[in-house]
């Protein structure tokens, strides 16, 4: 049993009358920076893990060879 459409648009129009547009506006926006910041340091830390496989592996190879 969930929400349909009609319950949402309730929802949405009481928190509308609530907050109001600007104040949910700016929530949406704190948000979306919030969302993009974190996918943007999961992808440097995923580089940075990369790389540090990178030079362990071009480290081992070069010991083998000595």
């Amino acid at each position: 049993m969930g929400f349909g459409w009609q319950e949402l648009l309730i929802i949405l129009v009481i928190v509308a009358l609530i907050f109001g547009t600007k104040k949910l506006r700016g929530i949406g926006s704190d948000l979306g920076g919030a969302v993009k910041g974190f996918k943007d340091s999961m992808d440097a830390d995923s580089d940075k893990k990369t790389d540090a496989l990178a030079d362990a592996d071009t480290a081992s190879k070069k010991e083998r060879s000595e």
